[in-house]
């Protein structure tokens, strides 16, 4: 049997970036969940698409938890108006909560705290830690080389296609929220032969 989702985590980055579009994105994720009733688990700071997911959720309604690092709050880009914010020691009790608190990630556009945070969840998924969707809304083409350079690793044999299939991938945060909200993980090796490759 299935577990609900009812608790969404979002990485993204601490700046907007240069298209309007990351914004919006932005902005329509968190509209979205606040009307599907997901709660948004999040990084806890107020600026960039952190701050405009966080505020777009709250401004329709919806439940906000962020996780931040006491460094950050010291830095004074803590959210003090979400729903539920959680001061942490460290980068690594954030990401762990962030991950225990979640039922599926979203990761928008973002530097390389947002990719690092992506492909961590991402490979435990890959290594059955967990079997919680992980999924990249592909804003305006932000991630095309990426997948681009994803798709290399299969043809290098270095990532199997059912590990690279794990990734939902969307540019519409609406069709992206319906198949997580669908998605059942299948079961594969990680491994090619560790003897004979050819």
């Amino acid at each position: 049997m299935t577990t609900p989702l009812t608790h969404v985590c979002v990485y993204c980055g601490s700046n907007t970036g240069t298209r309007p579009e990351y914004a919006e994105a932005a902005q329509q994720l968190g509209r979205l969940l606040a009307e599907r009733s997901l709660t948004l688990v999040y990084g806890g700071g107020n600026i960039g698409l952190m701050g405009i997911v966080a505020d777009a959720t709250l401004a329709a309604g919806g439940r906000v938890e962020g996780i931040i690092p006491q460094a950050l709050v010291d830095k004074e880009v803590a959210h003090l108006g979400l729903t539920e914010l959680v001061t942490v020691a460290n980068m690594h009790e954030r990401k762990l909560e962030m991950a225990n608190r979640a039922g599926a990630f979203i990761a928008l556009p973002g530097g390389i705290g947002t990719l690092e945070e992506l492909f961590e969840v991402w490979t435990w998924l890959q290594l059955g830690f967990h079997a919680k969707p992980v999924a990249l809304l592909n804003t305006a083409g932000y991630y095309d080389h990426l997948l681009k350079f994803i798709d290399h690793q299969v043809d290098e044999r270095f990532l199997k296609p059912h590990q690279r299939d794990l990734l939902q991938v969307s540019a519409d945060p609406a069709a992206l929220l319906d198949r997580i909200a669908s998605y059942q993980p299948e079961a594969g090796d990680k491994w090619y032969s560790r003897r004979n490759l050819a």
